[in-house]
């Protein structure tokens, strides 16, 4: 049988292995009594500011660099907890002086300390007072002897200044018959370890080896943790030619993020520029919670809209498979869409007429194909509400406007003797169409990556927010996300 291979035998034989072990091991811990515990850990340790990126140079923006004594601020979560089986009293801090645990931060002085998120308020929160020897001196932080119920904890956020980020952090003191110890969780709040150091280590060796094993035989994710998550409500409106790859990234980011909610509301780039420009002139105060995707740059004169880089996008022009015609050249395209070709004979193809499938005036793919391939001269006028019939008898050519991608590939697919564009993937993927070549240049990503293509139809795709979104926004952690999270991944798969 296919599931009797080496591996799968192994990873079994190792899973039962595991779960033995760990009876075992669940049978000792309770048999054996356990020392008296108080674990800490940093949950966070960031500079209070934000990381700019402005031409080549990189600095800081603290928001207490004018204050004396506070350059390089920073604030430190830590976390103390009882992680034994036993509670711990007052009594049992064994240290000479009055107060009972020391934290001590290298190249740092706490600036102040707040206790916050204790796990039972009443019992732990009356214990910080300076009577009994809560306060903090240079690099050292006093804390009380609080007595500690087993699994309770509490948490000290600390105001430092004069060091950087992920300088040393050590908790020192001494507790009767037990120990202190930094606590290196996986998880920020977990409870408290339930087996000893040793059953850890054989559990997790042994899980390792199921982990390796089980990866030979099922599909793999290697998709990158997100960057950051943020909850609210974001809206992503602009092109349409990629909305494909926006309500993926959206729907991941939804996925790894509980709490935020995006709507993917495409109409084209143009009119997502200016209503982007209109919503952030009424907003009072702060950026709106929209993000707009534009094929191409955004106009002249919107100094407030702030760009950022997402994409290289690859359009095409598709025609009916009736045209068998593969390449064009950019002389011919351009005489095509000014109306001076009627027939597909004059171009050495079969005898039917011409039929200009378009975008409106307002779409991204149609400014590229005019900006790129058609020397930024416009497409003869609309002449045509179904792209079959003539509504003015005195065009040379038949020519309809539609709203999205979709809508022109299926009216091409449609209409013998139809021609149209669309963004690349969207077009490798519809039926009834076929893609042209310009000037002998295939359409094709792989080769705009490596850098050995002219082809011409192709634009960057910026992502703009009406100047720059708080840092702790969804607007400013789902750029990241597109850019440089798990999206670029979805970016890579639409081509």
């Amino acid at each position: 049988m296919q599931w009797l291979s080496a591996e799968n035998v192994v990873a079994v034989g190792t899973a039962v292995l595991g779960i033995a072990a760990s009876g075992v091991m669940l049978w000792y811990e309770r048999r054996v009594p356990r020392r008296k515990r108080i674990g800490y850990r940093v949950q966070m340790d960031n500079p209070i500011g934000d990381d700019v990126r402005s031409g080549r140079a990189n600095r800081r923006l603290g928001l207490f660099d004018e204050t004396p004594g506070m350059a390089d601020a920073t604030l430190v979560l830590l976390r103390v907890e009882n992680d034994g089986s036993q509670g711990i009293d007052r009594d049992d801090y064994t240290g000479p002086e009055r107060h009972g645990l020391t934290a001590v931060f290298t190249g740092r002085t706490v600036r102040g300390v707040s206790v916050t998120q204790p796990s039972d308020a009443d019992h732990l929160r009356d214990h910080f007072t300076a009577e009994r020897g809560f306060g903090y001196e240079g690099n050292r932080l006093r804390i009380p002897r609080v007595p500690l119920n087993r699994g309770d904890h509490f948490k000290l956020l600390v105001l430092l200044s004069g060091g950087d980020v992920g300088g040393g952090i050590r908790l020192t003191g001494g507790i009767r018959e037990g120990e202190v110890h930094p606590n290196r969780s996986a998880t920020p709040d977990d409870k408290p370890p339930l087996f000893s150091r040793a059953a850890r280590t054989i559990t997790i060796l042994l899980t390792a080896c199921v982990v390796a094993l089980a990866a030979l035989v099922v599909v793999r994710d290697d998709d990158p943790p997100p960057i950051g998550c943020a909850r609210g409500t974001l809206t992503l409106t602009g092109s349409t030619a990629f909305a494909p790859v926006l309500r993926e990234v959206a729907q991941k980011y939804q996925r790894d993020c509980v709490g935020a909610h995006i709507t993917v509301d495409p109409h084209g780039s143009a009119a997502g520029v200016r209503e982007l420009a209109a919503a952030g002139a009424k907003a009072a105060g702060g950026a709106p919670a929209v993000v707009t995707l534009s094929d191409g740059p955004k106009p002249d004169g919107l100094p407030q809209l702030r760009e950022n880089r997402v994409a290289v996008s690859a359009f095409a022009l598709v025609v009916n498979d009736a045209v068998p015609l593969r390449d064009l050249s950019t002389r011919d395209v351009r005489r095509l869409y000014r109306g001076q070709i009627a027939n597909w004979r004059e171009l050495d193809g079969p005898d039917l007429p011409v039929v200009l499938v378009s975008r409106d005036s307002g779409s991204g793919t149609r400014q590229v194909l005019q900006r790129r391939v058609l020397g930024n001269r416009a497409e003869i006028s609309d002449s045509s509400a179904d792209c079959v019939h003539k509504d003015d008898a005195t065009a040379p050519v038949v020519r309809c406007e539609l709203d999205t991608t979709e809508q022109v590939l299926a009216q091409v697919a449609k209409v013998r003797g139809a021609i149209g564009y669309s963004e690349l993937n969207a077009a490798a993927g519809a039926k009834g169409v076929h893609r042209l070549g310009l000037d002998g240049e295939a359409a094709s990503v792989d080769a705009l990556e490596r850098g050995t293509s002219a082809y011409p139809y192709r634009e960057i795709e910026y992502a703009y927010t009406y100047g720059r979104p708080p840092a702790d926004s969804l607007a400013s952690s789902f750029l990241t996300y597109l850019t440089r999270g798990n999206g670029q991944n979805v970016i890579r798969t639409h081509g």
